[in-house]
């Protein structure tokens, strides 16, 4: 095992910082071999199999095309969950954990709470999944404008064990919109695309070759596209109260604080990420 060990780690010098290269050492003797971390430091003279190196080969020659590692393994960790990942749908991120995080600790005697759940843009279904894996009484609708991307989160779904509803629309068409979810919600929650077009340049090129354009991007010249429709969306199908959450581009924290408010929403609040950055809004009906 130690010469492919230091086959990854030569393999990747260069190309990855070395504390990534660990990480992704980590991962990938994990989940092909099923190691974890402290085998690597005890079991160093343990023969792998030749199918084991041949998927290491594999998986190490898709990341030296800079193929992000979630893409190639098929999975992503999210919320101590494991989510079925590829293209069609976004790598779920440890700021969106955040956003879970804060919903649950608003939401008072959580194991018994029977409310609705709405989540606008759910991809890969990781907000909508891990909310109701921790709000078991909730009724959790995911929503999504791709049908490719609701096969992944219905598979998700069964593979975390929860019971979700899929439901196909497009959040831009507010009649279709509605049709869609015709009863009211306890809490409306989405990660809507929110990076610029001109945003591109300061992008990896790992996320911009191989995540969906459509789940990432908004036009230039309305950044707040979305939160706008959504935040219509909510006044109409909010409960009294209810709450509306949303994870926002940094750059625009007061500017969708702003728009809630004019809006009509009450208790409008902005939060920061672990890294100090604007990143998320919660907003709550009158």
């Amino acid at each position: 095992m130690t010469e492919t060990l230091s086959y990854i780690r030569k393999s990747l010098h260069g190309m990855y910082p070395d504390s990534e290269i660990s990480a992704l050492t980590r991962l990938i003797m994990e989940r092909v071999c099923h190691l974890m971390p402290h085998h690597l430091l005890f079991c160093r003279d343990k023969v792998l199999a030749e199918e084991e190196k041949e998927r290491i080969r594999e998986i190490v020659g898709r990341l030296r095309q800079m193929e992000p590692i979630q893409y190639i393994l098929g999975t992503a960790d999210f919320f101590s969950l494991l989510f079925e990942v590829n293209p069609s749908v976004l790598i779920p991120r440890p700021e969106t954990e955040e956003l879970v995080d804060r919903i649950l600790a608003e939401t008072p005697d959580r194991k018994k709470a029977r409310i609705r759940v709405l989540d606008i843009g759910t991809g890969s279904g990781c907000i909508a999944i891990a909310l109701k894996k921790h709000l078991p009484e909730a009724s959790v609708t995911a929503l999504d404008v791709s049908e490719a991307a609701l096969e992944v989160a219905r598979r998700n779904a069964k593979r975390n064990n929860v019971a979700v509803t899929c439901l196909q629309a497009d959040v831009l068409q507010m009649e279709e919109f509605k049709q869609a979810v015709p009863v009211m919600q306890d809490v409306i929650v989405s990660n809507p695309p929110y990076v610029r077009e001109s945003e591109k340049e300061e992008m990896e090129q790992n996320v911009l070759a191989n995540e969906p354009h459509l789940a990432l991007f908004v036009p230039n010249e309305d950044p707040l596209l979305f939160y706008r429709q959504i935040a219509r969306f909510g006044r109409d199908r909010l409960k009294k109260h209810g709450r509306l959450y949303f994870e926002i581009n940094a750059a625009f924290g007061e500017r969708t604080v702003r728009l809630l408010e004019a809006e009509g929403y009450t208790n409008v609040k902005l939060y920061q990420d672990l890294a100090g950055r604007d990143r998320m809004v919660r907003a709550q009906q009158r």
